[in-house]
């Protein structure tokens, strides 16, 4: 990493990602979370308040930058959580099979490279009954919009630390062994070309 992506990315995320916006989009599906809980990309924990001390049983943060960590830890330290921290990409996971009830994405499945072998893990982790939580933007419905979001996108993710504005998030999920069986989706307030969320809830297929 680079000092711009050490330094000052990890500010400008918490900037822009703890939007009042966005903070309303977090705050439709954390409550949701019970159990053991893995949030994939707790970045600098601004879902931690959200959750539900009746329903958590433990968290672990997925978080393979220390200079997220510390900001999420200055979060963290005004709840009554205790978070472990897992400082890997999630292509790296390593936590034992049907780990976890509960796997939870807010605005971080734009960003991991390699998408599918992360998603291998996730489905490898999450229990036969667990749930995903997610709330994420990606590609546009509208036509003129979808061309500005391929437009920009090699330019953003340089400059938004690998974010990609164009996928298709509940496609990705459903073709890496999930059911997408709740699929809101709309543009929240902001410019079009980042704007457009999906939220719901995921489980493993039955094969």
């Amino acid at each position: 990493m680079n000092i711009y992506e050490r330094k000052i990315l990890p500010h400008l995320v918490d900037t822009f990602c703890s939007s009042g916006p966005t903070s309303k989009q977090r705050q439709k599906i954390i409550p949701r979370a019970k159990g053991n809980i893995l949030e994939v990309g707790i970045g600098t924990g601004l879902n931690i308040s959200f959750y539900d001390p009746k329903k958590v049983n433990k968290i672990w943060g997925l978080e393979p930058s220390r200079d997220m960590q510390i900001l999420a830890r200055k979060a963290i330290n005004k709840t009554e959580f205790n978070v472990n921290f897992l400082t890997m990409p999630c292509e790296e996971l390593d936590m034992e099979d049907n780990s976890f009830d509960t796997i939870v994405f807010t605005y971080v499945l734009c960003t991991i490279p390699n998408l599918k072998q992360a998603l291998t893990n996730i489905h490898r982790v999450l229990k036969p009954n667990g749930v995903i939580l997610f709330s994420e933007h990606g590609i546009a419905p509208d036509k003129c919009v979808q061309t500005m979001q391929n437009f920009i996108n090699p330019i953003w993710k340089k400059i938004a630390g690998g974010c990609n504005l164009n996928r298709n998030i509940p496609k990705i999920l459903e073709s890496s062994g999930f059911e997408v069986y709740e699929n809101n989706q709309m543009y929240i307030p902001g410019y079009k070309f980042s704007s457009y969320n999906f939220w719901g809830e995921a489980r493993k297929k039955i094969v």
